[in-house]
């Protein structure tokens, strides 16, 4: 066994389990890119992954692998740098402990992210929002967790790992209504609910009747969770249904994150500020939630109503007195 399998080996259950306490999506992620890496190099070089030196994982390797990515697996860029941020940890620990490779660590390091163009965040309009939440068919008890579960999605804006990971216990419809998450980066935070989804989740305990730590939004056992292939697999449904209630929604292609979308979107037209968005989506920096100002024309309207176009005189217009415009147009 060579140098990579224990550096590997340490790398999951060391640096990122204990030392970062790094979360199982995070982990998954990581775990994912790299066997993706180790298996492109034995097609490449025949070699066993627990044959592998860091010298058969040189910068020009790990080029070729994220241009197979791309070019071969047809992944996205963000897909392509999201596999080199996996690759630029594991090289950064392995910096520690394997300084005779220090020349061909830094030039991994060295790698740069692919810029790509960003596009414009894709959000519901209110009468769509009202299809989509009618969609479910609420005599039956599927139909009920489903549309529990949009209300709570477009108006709260949380994740789906945040969505599937609320339990009942995590929910407090009295004075102050309000629901409990545990997200991204091992932050709590507190979102206040609306009158409306406080009565949707209201009748939807009292039918489950279940205890504090069983989920809110069962699947079909009633016991397990739902998954988050599921609440995609929901929204989906529910959104292509919704089609004959509001057409609009055929240009669409609405997923659960759509809804965050949505839900950041009706917060910013209501006047409310980007770092109380921020906040209120459980974002690290206002870098994240900027993109929603972009994507606001209203925002950009009222912006360039309050300016005044070039080569005029600045004040507000006074309408004539009628008397006198009569006379004047004689």
């Amino acid at each position: 066994m060579t140098a990579v399998a224990p550096l590997l080996e340490a790398f999951f259950t060391d640096r990122l389990a204990h030392q970062r306490e790094a979360s199982p999506h995070t982990v998954a992620s990581y775990r994912d890119g790299i066997r993706l890496l180790l298996r492109f190099v034995h097609d490449r070089t025949g070699k066993e992954p627990s044959k592998l030196d860091l010298a058969d994982l040189d910068a020009p390797t790990i080029g070729a692998f994220l241009e197979y990515l791309e070019s071969e697996r047809g992944n996205s860029v963000v897909t392509r740098n999201s596999r080199l941020a996996a690759l630029r940890s594991f090289f950064s620990f392995a910096a520690f402990s394997c300084p005779e490779h220090a020349g061909l660590i830094q030039r991994v390091l060295a790698i740069p992210e692919k810029r790509s163009d960003r596009a414009i965040v894709s959000f519901l309009t209110h009468a769509e929002v009202d299809a989509l939440l009618e969609s479910p068919d609420r005599s039956t008890w599927i139909g009920r967790r489903d549309h529990a579960l949009l209300v709570v999605a477009a108006q709260t804006g949380l994740r789906v790992s945040e969505l599937t990971g609320l339990h009942l216990r995590d929910v407090d419809l009295g004075t102050g209504a309000h629901v409990w998450c545990h997200g991204k980066g091992r932050k709590d935070r507190c979102t206040p609910l609306t009158a409306k989804t406080v009565t949707v989740l209201k009748a939807w305990i009292r039918e489950g009747r279940g205890e504090p730590d069983d989920p809110l939004f069962p699947s079909r056992n009633r016991v397990a969770a739902l998954s988050r292939d599921s609440v995609g697999h929901l929204v989906r449904k529910h959104a292509a249904a919704a089609h004959e209630r509001c057409p609009s929604l055929r240009s669409k292609t609405v997923t659960p994150h759509t809804l965050r979308h949505t839900c950041a979107m009706a917060l910013l037209q209501a006047g409310v500020d980007i770092a109380t968005i921020a906040l209120w989506l459980g974002h690290e920096g206002l870098e994240s939630t900027t993109p929603y100002v972009h994507a606001d024309l209203a925002t950009k309207e009222r912006a360039i109503a309050r300016t005044a176009p070039p080569d005029t005189r600045p004040g507000r217009y006074r309408a004539t007195d009628d008397l006198l415009s009569f006379l004047e147009a004689l």
